[in-house]
């Protein structure tokens, strides 16, 4: 799945794949799935439709926040500098703006297009 967001007037893409997870874990040596679900009660919220207020940002680790954005852009674009050197380079970054349209990207390396197979079936192919 892939975004572009503008952010302090630069078009920025963000993507995620399979590779997410690992590439995570070597850069931040943090487990990825540990660290999305650090962001869930923000995520909950969200999917009521409401729009971010200061205080739901006291339930995000903005560590947390900035790592997945940087491993979704250096996805997206493996030419981006590190880290710090590429937050850097925007003048701001209006994490409640951006935090919607990052999250559907988490939330997609959740999901499985895998079809669940009831139980008896399964046993019944053994």
């Amino acid at each position: 799945m892939e975004k572009t967001i503008t952010i302090s007037g630069t078009k920025v893409r963000f993507k995620t794949n399979g590779a997410i997870p690992l590439r995570y874990k070597v850069q931040f040596g943090k487990d990825y799935f540990k660290e999305i679900f650090k962001m869930l009660p923000v995520a909950q919220m969200n999917k009521k439709e409401e729009e971010l207020q200061p205080e739901d940002l006291d339930h995000i680790d903005f560590e947390v926040f900035y790592n997945m954005a940087w491993i979704m852009a250096k996805t997206a674009d493996p030419t981006i500098p590190e880290p710090l050197e590429w937050l850097g380079q925007f003048e701001e970054f209006p994490i409640t703006e951006i935090f919607p349209d990052l999250q559907e990207l988490m939330m997609a390396t959740l999901q499985s297009t895998k079809k669940k197979v009831p139980m008896s079936k399964a046993a019944a192919k053994k």
